[in-house]
């Protein structure tokens, strides 16, 4: 017989099919997270944590959808859903160590709290910038999709966050290659301390899925069972019937964004209204009238959890302060690459530019079946430049897929299909426009690795370019804002043969590399190149020219100026260094060259400040100083944007300008 239920319950529950220890076991994964909260505020006060970002209040979400999913499918949670990470059974004393920045924690001290991951449990943490997790998500569930493993995946964000517009770029590309992602927002009531009236202009945020084409539900995020229900109905039939689904859920955050900045800002009768919804005691009280609990045995479980938690705590706390060296943290900026040479074969054919990168790329895929092409026109289209032409033919819309017009949830979506086993390779359609995807870039591609040993296993191309009069929104030659990333690799090659065998060579390394491709090149530079595959080392520079009067260093289209002009003087003897290679850069040839030749002069297409040439003019200063004879000469583009008339973009380049200042420093 039931016993009276002395405390009202504010919510109806249906429990229809659903087991007694079921109802137990959700109970129980509520249980868990608040009094770990708990404790975690009492540490906090204490000074043994540094932060804490609560979810008290908003255990239900964690727990309903943790609870449904399997164990092998993908978790993108936020900073308020630690019931993810104990819902997937991670060791206690594990998490611990991780918020105290020790190394039994998931990030080897490296960045705090749950910007974590951990392919053990197939969870994938988040990064500040909130955004990019959506399209992360995207590319974890194209990976599903081409394994046709019947998988889904979920992620998390706030109502603050809808607001970003990687979010609303990821659910577009979602809806029109119908991933089977869940898309959460836990929709508290407050972006810090911005209320959800000056976050957005529409009544629900779940009503936004009609404008994306894609099946949306409101749900009541305080009720357990109403989550559980839901959530387990609609992954059960997206399984079957793959598509992406918007959820909202309604809660309300109980404490401050994070604990130093308080709820002041919160009307009291509103927390007291919500406190009257909170989702662990409404249950615990239904549960009590159901008979299904009793209060014995909540002061058992109580006790077991707490126990667990004091014992984890004392493993964590007896953990020694975290030791790192230089050598480790600099060997864990990217995955560990053992280079592999393949031989170039005897026969070749002459190829531009253009042939030898669409070719590689080809042959890199061909050789390599878990390969995914993405970016802009690029299927039947080809690409603007042609390069995947008849790509879709010969591997299919699987892997050569045309992608809306969203640069930024690409790169996420390049992301994911990493973390899902994939070798994803971007075409950025004009390397200006990676502008619109810069964030993943530089704060999720290249901090991957560094932050919780998740190689990030993409290659982005990036046409580029002066010299063809397509003004300043389609010239930007911008790979110096990629060199200063560390975790990026960056490569520019300025022949067919390099091209092609750099391409290979970026495609089998599992770091991010951005791989830069000058327009106007593509179909003016003729070189005779192996008709097989074949891979060159990153990190080495090409020697074009031998000589001892001045070391010129460049890249790009500055090579074949630099060749054009000692044409012209053919009195100067010259080493000419192509660095083919910007990060890594052989550093080795250039002191060694400089050494020799006591000159050093360094051209460029990107405008000077702050540019390629800066960094090697310093280097070279501090390693070979006692070796110059002569200032070293930097030569850049004006310090303009690109203009479109031929007359202005000619006197903007620094073709003619290099010249007449090695002129200079020979004459020194």
């Amino acid at each position: 017989m039931k016993p009276e239920t002395a405390t009202p319950i504010f919510f109806t529950y249906d429990r229809t099919g659903i087991e007694d220890h079921t109802l137990l076991e959700l109970y129980s994964r509520m249980l868990k997270p608040r009094l770990i909260e708990e404790k975690m505020l009492i540490l906090l006060r204490q000074g043994k944590i540094s932060k804490w970002f609560s979810g008290i209040g908003q255990e239900a979400i964690s727990v309903g959808i943790t609870s449904v999913l399997d164990k092998e499918e993908y978790i993108l949670p936020m900073h308020r859903n630690l019931a993810v990470f104990t819902g997937r059974d991670i060791p206690l004393h594990r998490l611990f160590s991780q918020w105290q920045g020790k190394a039994n924690g998931f990030t080897k001290g490296r960045d705090r709290s749950f910007h974590f991951g951990t392919q053990e449990y197939k969870i994938v943490g988040m990064i500040s910038h909130l955004g990019p997790q959506f399209g992360v998500a995207d590319g974890i569930a194209l990976g599903n999709l081409l394994k046709k493993n019947k998988q889904v995946c979920a992620v998390f964000t706030g109502e603050g966050g809808t607001s970003e517009g990687d979010i609303h770029e990821s659910l577009n590309v979602a809806s029109v290659w119908q991933l089977p992602v869940l898309f959460c927002i836990e929709n508290n009531g407050y972006g810090l301390s911005t209320p959800t009236s000056e976050q957005y202009n529409c009544e629900n945020l779940a009503d936004r899925g009609k404008g994306y084409g894609m099946e949306s539900h409101i749900i009541e995020g305080n009720n357990i069972l109403e989550v559980y229900n839901k959530v387990k109905s609609l992954v059960e039939d997206m399984r079957e019937h793959p598509r992406p689904v918007l959820l909202e859920f309604k809660t309300f955050r109980m404490r401050g964004h994070e604990e130093a900045s308080g709820t002041k800002y919160v009307p009291e009768e509103l927390m007291d209204e919500w406190g009257e919804r909170d989702p662990l005691i409404n249950f615990e009280n239904y549960l009590l009238g159901e008979g299904i609990l009793s209060e014995t045995k909540i002061e058992t479980l109580k006790a077991e959890i707490k126990n667990e938690i004091n014992g984890n705590l004392d493993i964590a706390f007896a953990e020694e302060t975290i030791a790192s060296t230089k050598s480790i943290e600099l060997g864990d900026v990217y995955e560990n690459f053992k280079y592999q040479e393949i031989i170039p074969n005897n026969t070749t054919e002459e190829l531009r530019l253009i042939d030898a990168i669409s070719q590689g790329l080809r042959q890199a895929m061909e050789r390599h079946d878990t390969t995914v092409v993405m970016g802009q026109d690029i299927a039947e289209y080809g690409g603007v430049f042609k390069i995947t032409e008849g790509f879709l033919e010969q591997f299919g819309k699987e892997r050569v897929r045309n992608t809306p017009i969203c640069e930024s949830a690409i790169v996420s979506a390049a992301m994911g299909l990493s973390i899902n086993g994939y070798k994803a390779i971007m075409e950025m359609q004009f390397a200006d426009f990676v502008t619109s995807g810069f964030n993943p870039i530089v704060n999720y591609l290249a901090k991957s690795h560094y932050r919780w040993n998740q190689k990030a296993d993409v290659v982005i191309r990036m046409p580029c370019g002066a010299g063809v009069g397509a003004g300043p929104f389609h010239s930007q030659t911008n790979e110096a804002w990629f060199t200063h990333t560390p975790g990026l690799k960056v490569l520019y090659p300025a022949f067919p043969y390099d091209a092609k065998g750099l391409l290979a060579t970026a495609i089998e390394d599992p770091n991010p590399v951005l791989f830069f491709e000058h327009k106007a090149l593509y179909r003016s530079i003729r070189q005779e190149v192996p008709t097989d595959y074949y891979t060159l080392p990153i990190g080495k520079a090409s020697k074009l020219r031998e000589g001892n009067d001045v070391t010129i260093v460049t890249y790009g289209a500055g090579v074949h100026w630099a060749l054009e002009t000692l044409e012209e003087m053919t009195e100067v003897s010259a080493d000419l260094l192509d660095l083919r290679s910007l990060s890594p850069l052989d550093t080795e040839a250039i002191f060694a060259s400089v050494r020799k030749t006591g000159k050093l002069i360094i051209l460029q297409e990107d405008s000077m400040f702050g540019g390629i040439a800066s960094d090697i003019s310093a280097q070279v200063s501090e390693e070979c100083f006692q070796y110059l004879d002569a200032p070293i000469k930097r030569v850049a583009s004006l310090e303009t944007p690109i203009p479109f008339a031929s007359n202005l973009e000619e006197e903007y380049l620094p073709n003619q300008r290099f010249k007449e200042v090695l002129a200079t420093l020979l004459a020194y």
